[in-house]
């Protein structure tokens, strides 16, 4: 369909370019390094953000999860949080972390954090109250409990978490780009748009997608390996 409407002329090259010559320009920017360049500075980011976001998540996450207390005075105020768009917040983290790396790394975080949060609490209270009286009879010590117990109960409310929250730090990461880059997948969709080079603007949009896509299948493999009890059930 998109090679029929560039047959018929519908649109000028600059509007909407063929196939054929975004294939070109795919090409073009592979062989002389340039969106590798790019590429890997974005995965950087997010890998950064990722390992922040997760850490802190998953960490609060189950500290919630387990006081009734500290969820009532911290939770609130971390779904008010989410009221601000990431894209009227990157501007203020840009300022006080700087426009390098590091401002774009904040941003990916904020973005993941709050899905993971919620799975990770959704996830620990999913936990059969039944379960949990089973090993208390048993004997089993806090360690045993979290790691034999929660953990498990807890992992495909979990992964489905880590999904989102993926997908989410691609978003974020091209934010905190729009707003202040010299590198990166971000600054090159706006330096395609600003030199009107649309070919290259749909490189750098499919090249997001498909690392979209990387992590979707990543997290479904993960998925696949680590539940591998629940399909013998």
């Amino acid at each position: 369909m998109w090679q029929g409407v560039c047959w018929r002329g519908l649109y000028p090259p600059f509007v909407l370019p063929s196939p054929g010559a975004v294939a070109r320009r795919f090409v073009g920017v592979v062989r002389d390094g340039t969106l590798w360049t790019h590429t890997s500075v974005t995965l950087l980011e997010v890998f950064g953000g990722l390992l922040i976001g997760l850490s802190v998540a998953l960490v609060l996450g189950y500290l919630l999860a387990k006081s009734r207390t500290l969820e009532q005075l911290v939770l609130p105020y971390l779904v008010a949080s989410q009221a601000l768009p990431i894209v009227a917040l990157a501007p203020l983290l840009v300022i006080w972390f700087g426009t390098g790396r590091l401002s774009k790394i904040v941003v990916c975080a904020l973005t993941l954090f709050f899905p993971v949060l919620v799975n990770t609490i959704v996830g620990i209270r999913s936990v059969e109250r039944g379960l949990r009286d089973l090993m208390r009879s048993l004997g089993a010590s806090r360690w045993q409990m979290f790691a034999l117990l929660e953990v498990p109960a807890a992992l495909p409310v979990l992964l489905s978490g880590l999904r989102i929250g993926l997908t989410l730090s691609v978003i974020g990461a091209v934010v905190g780009e729009f707003v202040a880059a010299d590198r990166g997948l971000g600054f090159l969709v706006n330096l395609a748009r600003g030199l009107f080079d649309t070919p290259l603007l749909f490189v750098a949009l499919f090249t997001l997608m498909a690392i979209a896509l990387a992590f979707y299948v990543l997290t479904s493999f993960l998925e696949h390996a680590l539940l591998s009890w629940q399909r013998d059930q």
